[in-house]
């Protein structure tokens, strides 16, 4: 029986070539990349720099701009509170956009929390955020602007060049979240501007358990107070013995990743995804969420007019798509960023996100599209048209 994964914003398989750049430092290469007394923690010490150097390459910085963190959240949390906190006593103001990730939202209202004056924007139909809203929010207290750059839902990619451009002429630092981005579309910060970002290993045929945060170098100089202490690893920044085997699995994704966007494998991608929209568009009702351009090229985000997303999915167990939703079977909730899109709680819980990997024949697509409208008419008590082509 065919089965296929068309959820790769959740996470992605790691390539063989990842996996085989792992395995020796599971085994006969298992030193401390800290005990470069010998051998061992030599070897592992190399394995990392040299790892440091490959994710460095994909974003186009230098190697000692790149901590190693667990992961995107580690990153962002490191991000936001690290830099804020980091400032001593207030006031403070951090302003961040409502479609944002819950890695990125939920350290922002822990500041709240702790008594620092926060700003959540709303965004236009396809989730966009106006930069001239982003500008009209700075104040004279303004630290930190924080956002995600590709909508981890929608796929929906914010104007962070202009953001970044206007915040900076305003003296204020800028947190991008890149974990959707990076390895999908072009990433280069010194054209970006970005004085942090934060992006993963396991969204781009990585292993799962590690990440990145890039700090930009230069003044004003950007510094964070660490939220673990210990070893002083990472210029002390974020503490604990490195995972040599996920930091050299990081690097080998990230070549891999290089090379991928340089022969324009993801190009290829948003065509198929737009094959795959055609195949469904005839469906009764159906609405796509995501915009046509200014989106991740592996994103299709639609809703349905008469199915939920759970029954939808329940019925695809062939196929591996989530809901647009954050829910469970037994307490269904809206997704936050459908909502702030000005789609309606109904509709909401009606939609079905779809990510493309780089693998996904026209063949999948076609599979994909028959059993997604299989489903859709069995939900209304019918039979499914044959797609067309």
């Amino acid at each position: 029986m065919k089965r296929l994964y068309l959820d790769h914003h959740a996470t992605t398989p790691c390539l063989p070539e990842v996996v085989d750049a792992m395995v020796p430092y599971f085994t006969e290469h298992f030193g401390n990349a800290g005990s470069n007394q010998h051998a061992w923690g030599r070897r592992a010490e190399v394995a990392v720099k040299v790892a440091r150097e490959q994710v460095a390459k994909l974003i186009g910085t230098q190697p000692r701009n790149i901590l190693f963190t667990s992961g995107a959240t580690e990153a962002n949390n490191l991000a936001i509170l690290g830099l804020v906190r980091g400032l001593g006593d207030g006031p403070h103001h951090v302003i961040t956009v409502a479609t944002s990730h819950k890695a990125v939202l939920d350290p922002v209202a822990h500041l709240k929390d702790e008594g620092v004056q926060t700003t959540v924007l709303g965004v236009d139909r396809h989730g966009r955020v106006d930069p001239a809203a982003v500008k009209d929010a700075l104040t004279d207290h303004t630290r930190l602007v924080t956002l995600l750059w590709a909508n981890n839902e929608v796929g929906t990619l914010q104007p962070v060049v202009e953001i970044i451009a206007l915040c900076h002429e305003a003296g204020v630092l800028v947190h991008v979240d890149a974990s959707q981005a990076v390895g999908k579309i072009p990433v280069d910060v010194q054209a970006l501007g970005a004085d942090l970002m934060s992006f993963t290993a396991h969204k781009m045929y990585g292993p799962k358990g590690i990440g990145a945060l890039y700090l930009r170098p230069g003044r004003p100089r950007v510094s964070l107070q660490p939220l673990q202490f210990g070893g002083g690893q990472e210029r002390g920044i974020r503490s604990g013995t490195l995972s040599v085997p996920l930091i050299v699995g990081f690097g080998a994704a990230c070549e891999a990743a290089g090379r991928d966007l340089q022969a324009g494998v993801w190009h290829e991608v948003a065509s198929r995804r737009d094959h795959l929209w055609e195949l469904l568009s005839s469906i009764d009702g159906i609405e796509r969420s995501s915009p046509t351009e200014g989106v991740l090229p592996h994103n299709l985000h639609v809703t349905f007019p008469a199915i939920r997303s759970t029954e939808l999915i329940k019925g695809l167990f062939d196929v591996a798509c989530s809901a647009g939703s954050a829910c469970s079977s037994a307490n269904p909730r809206p997704s936050h960023v459908l909502l702030a899109m000005g789609i309606s709680e109904e509709r909401a819980l009606r939609a079905l996100r779809m990510g493309l990997g780089r693998d996904t024949s026209l063949e999948d697509i076609t599979f994909a599209a028959r059993r997604i409208r299989e489903e859709v008419a069995r939900a209304a008590g019918g039979y499914a048209p044959s797609p067309k082509h």
